[in-house]
């Protein structure tokens, strides 16, 4: 086979997988064997869950098309690209069920605190985490784009960002979760949901000025840790709502 020529475009904010650097809209690969356009795209960094829509000379395809000769290719990211091709989208554009690496902490918190079901252990290694993502059907959260790029992953997402309220803000865009928080309904610890408990249930629990100064308490259902609007609830109230304003 003769040597051809692959052009990528890049849209929406594909770019941040290039080098730093070398950022630019358009790449172009030498070829000399037939190569899948999900092998073309991941060669140039960009993880194939993070392309909702592919067009080879105009046409929509998914990841298997198989390129063999001069090619134009256009990647959109979800949220972008071309109104007529809905029914060709790649991606699922809505989840509430994650897995998150264990660089990603802060940001499972906060998920976590909007009610969001996130898999979480600080020490899992790659394969356990795509383990967890393809046995309890959850997307992926990960900064290591070479995690993303595995071929069992269906549904994932890199923040761009290194800031964990930002990186939150980006995860409920992506996702479309604005209409399905449910602040303060999950363990920030073990990710269990919280029941409501009267206070007569947990008063042997309870700090002495606990038991004065509060009557309203959660239990979660998994490890049994309580909760209660304490000193520190209002700060957290306006961590969120600043959070739900950045989504809108």
């Amino acid at each position: 086979m003769n040597p051809f020529t692959v052009r990528l475009d890049l849209h929406g904010d594909l770019d941040f997988f290039l080098r730093s650097g070398a950022r630019r809209r358009s790449i172009e690969r030498s070829l000399g064997e037939k190569t899948s356009v999900k092998d073309v795209i991941e060669s140039c960094g960009v993880p194939h869950p993070e392309v909702d829509l592919i067009l080879v000379n105009g046409q929509p395809v998914d990841f298997d098309y198989a390129i063999t000769g001069d090619t134009d290719i256009d990647l959109y990211p979800v949220g972008t690209g071309i109104p007529q091709f809905k029914k060709q989208r790649l991606q699922a554009t809505t989840t509430s069920r994650f897995v998150a690496d264990g660089h990603l902490g802060t940001l499972v918190r906060n998920l976590r605190l909007l009610g969001f079901d996130v898999a979480y252990d600080p020490q899992a290694e790659d394969r356990q985490l795509l383990t967890v993502m393809k046995h309890e059907n959850r997307a992926l959260l990960t900064r290591d784009r070479r995690l993303l790029m595995h071929a069992v992953v269906e549904t994932g997402y890199c923040p761009r960002s290194q800031k964990a309220d930002e990186q939150t803000v980006e995860v409920i865009r992506r996702f479309d979760l604005l209409r399905s928080l449910a602040p303060f309904a999950r363990c920030l610890r073990c990710n269990a949901p919280l029941r409501k408990v009267s206070k007569a249930e947990v008063i042997e629990r309870l700090e002495p000025l606990t038991k004065i100064y509060y009557e309203q308490f959660r239990r979660c259902t998994g490890c049994g840790q309580i909760y209660w609007a304490g000193s520190h609830f209002s700060k957290l109230q306006k961590r969120l709502e600043k959070i739900r304003a950045n989504c809108a």
